[in-house]
């Protein structure tokens, strides 16, 4: 568990980098532009931001009329990093690529640029690199600044009596779960929400919400950052009730609950565009990269939204997971026309001012940069990270520490056969503790 001083400490710097004091002198649209004809490509990961990235790279190609830029998008329900390794393996090296933490930094150190001279990096928030620095070296770009937990309708939780300003900790979540529950099976709701089924959908079959995210909160509790947890050689799982209990209550107040094995069927595209924001469910495990999807299928029940606590059972109860999802990273093997028109690719998009717009209008981020002052971000999930982070109610994301592939492909798979009723939780647990050790020698 958290220590006191540690919790403070990271909750305090997320209120800096959420509420810190903005400025200006960013970079303009009409910049040096470049001369060479040059192609660059972008192997990225956020699927649901793709279509506004494509627009955005079709405004940056107006600014600079002799680059092209080539967008391949891979995420969702598949592998990202898998991907990219193949990627990398079939001669096909992008140009610019996503990673995450310390363990994508080491892993990838053979590729990656340095880009600690770019003007970005004056304008990163307090702290906000560390997950990318090695030395004097900056290796990435953060995307943004997001938070998860379960994001809920706030309207059905009122018409069912629930007062979600008292949901604190993970007793009065399961009894507002269990009093929701009720009022769906009585057909108390019918009327106003047709299509409500259940409370929760878990998507089990992508294994990065449930083998990082969930499990992130628990052993955020062991490990203070991603560089603690990069470093460990073991990892005890000190609350893994905690998880069980969180993999549980969804499981139990899904559509599957009498047949649980369902839930590794269950994709996120079910959970959140026919879930959610069709009031198929109230509650799901996501985080504020929902809302554009949802705004896109319905504007009323995306301004409806807003985040419950992530509760630990036993440990830290009131608060929500907040950090940095992913890295821009430029290829240094690149063509050196490439590596620059990168490099003013993302210095455009993160400082421009059309740029900016893009960052929190269009792909609603909470941006990793100051000078936002007019850029402020308005959709409701945002919103309520800034709320829980000015309040001091949040955890680190550590997963980026994780052993390479051990979050997916082995915890994430463990829980899968623990819905699937193939493996005991102690079994899970063993399994994925012995498995972290053997990754770390």
């Amino acid at each position: 568990m958290f220590k006191t001083s540690k919790r403070r400490f990271v909750s305090f710097a997320l209120v800096l980098i959420l509420s810190a004091a903005l400025f200006a002198g960013c970079a303009k649209d009409d910049d040096v532009v470049s001369t060479e004809p040059v192609e660059i490509e972008i192997f990225q990961f956020k699927v649901e931001m793709a279509q506004d990235l494509e627009a955005a790279a079709r405004e940056f190609e107006k600014a600079f009329p002799n680059v092209t830029v080539v967008i391949q998008t891979v995420g969702g329900g598949d592998d990202y990093g898998a991907a990219l390794r193949a990627k990398f393996a079939s001669g096909e090296e992008p140009v610019i690529f996503n990673i995450g933490g310390p363990q994508d930094v080491e892993d990838w150190k053979h590729k990656v640029a340095d880009l600690s001279d770019e003007a970005w990096v004056e304008l990163a928030h307090p702290g906000i690199l560390s997950g990318v620095t090695v030395g004097n070296e900056i290796f990435g770009l953060p995307f943004n600044i997001e938070g998860y937990g379960f994001v809920y309708n706030k309207s059905i939780l009122a018409d069912a009596g629930i007062d979600a300003s008292k949901i604190v900790n993970f007793k009065s979540l399961e009894a507002a779960v269990k009093q929701l529950d009720a009022k769906i099976k009585a057909g108390d709701l019918k009327n106003k929400y047709p299509n409500l089924e259940a409370v929760f959908d878990l998507p089990a079959k992508e294994t990065w919400v449930t083998g990082l995210h969930t499990s992130n909160a628990i052993i955020s509790q062991e490990f203070a950052s991603s560089i603690e947890a990069f470093e460990a050689s073991d990892v005890k799982f000190t609350y893994g009730d905690a998880l069980k209990a969180l993999i549980d209550l969804q499981a139990n107040f899904s559509p599957h609950a009498d047949n649980k094995s369902r839930l590794n069927a269950v994709d996120y595209s079910t959970q959140v565009d026919m879930g959610l924001a069709i009031e198929r469910v109230a509650i799901i495990q996501q985080g504020n990269w929902v809302f554009g999807g949802v705004n896109a299928i319905d504007e009323n029940v995306a301004a409806n939204l807003s985040f419950l606590p992530f509760p630990v059972k036993g440990a830290v109860e009131d608060s929500i997971p907040v950090g940095v999802p992913m890295h821009w990273a430029v290829n240094k093997d690149s063509d050196p026309a490439q590596v620059e028109a990168a490099k003013n690719f993302l210095n455009w998009l993160y400082t421009s001012d059309t740029g900016k717009d893009f960052i929190v209008n269009k792909f609603f981020f909470i941006p990793p940069l100051k000078g936002y002052d007019d850029f402020p971000p308005a959709d409701p999930l945002a919103k309520s990270i800034i709320e829980f982070a000015e309040a001091g109610r949040t955890m680190p994301w550590v997963f980026m520490g994780y052993p390479s592939g051990w979050g997916m492909e082995i915890l994430g798979n463990e829980i899968q056969k623990y819905l699937a009723d193939e493996v005991s939780w102690d079994e899970v647990i063993k399994t994925s503790i012995d498995k972290w050790e053997e990754m770390r020698k």
